[in-house]
């Protein structure tokens, strides 16, 4: 095993892509039964990462792509829907348009973990000022979801500098390490990885 620092080198090594890898962290677990369970929350990262964002307003907005409920027609057959959800790493919606968008969109954000959230925070209106700090905050927390014995987390990309994604990876090792029933005990190892490489194991 080696320390993330030790990883994040090893993984630099390898040959370049023509864009930034996002940088995943795997932890896999032992004696947990992740069904019995049900571990579903966000948590706080030092550093933001570079999510693609989309919101739901009730207006068009100038910082950041945008639905509105007049755009709810273009989303009718479920390819269109499941390219929605792969274009984008969150999505933010402002209070009144919750109700909506989970009738319409539930099914496709929802197995994802893409869905609005209110633990993360609902904006109560749309102006700029809101949509900036909404934007700013899910930029700063993960999504937690652990449905079975291995967990897949994006927390960061290569261009980040080895401190910041040093302090994402160590924040997101300790919030779900502290969700587990036994700690470090329901954990069996954690990887380290690119986008396009193998995983590189990491000290607990």
């Amino acid at each position: 095993m080696t320390t993330v620092t030790e990883a994040l080198a090893e993984l630099r090594k390898e040959k370049k892509r023509k864009f930034a890898q996002s940088v995943d962290l795997i932890i896999n677990f032992q004696k947990f039964d992740a069904r019995k369970t049900a571990i579903n929350t966000f948590v706080n990262i030092p550093n933001p990462t570079d999510k693609k964002i989309c919101a739901f307003l009730s207006r068009r907005s100038k910082l950041v792509d945008t639905i509105t409920k007049e755009d709810f027609e273009k989303y009718k057959d479920n390819k269109v829907m499941k390219t929605l959800a792969a274009t984008y790493d969150s999505f933010i919606a402002v209070a009144p348009m919750m109700a909506p968008v989970a009738t319409k969109f539930g099914r496709a954000l929802g197995p994802s973990g893409k869905m609005p959230s209110p633990q993360a925070g609902i904006m109560p209106n749309d102006d700029d000022e809101s949509i900036k700090k909404m934007i700013e905050k899910m930029k700063k927390v993960i999504r937690v979801r652990i449905k079975e014995n291995s967990l897949k987390l994006n927390v960061g990309k290569e261009n980040m500098d080895d401190a910041k994604l040093i302090g994402n990876i160590q924040a997101v090792i300790d919030s779900v390490i502290e969700l587990l029933p036994n700690k470090k005990d329901n954990v069996k190892n954690i990887l380290l990885k690119l986008t396009m490489t193998k995983p590189v194991g990491i000290d607990k």
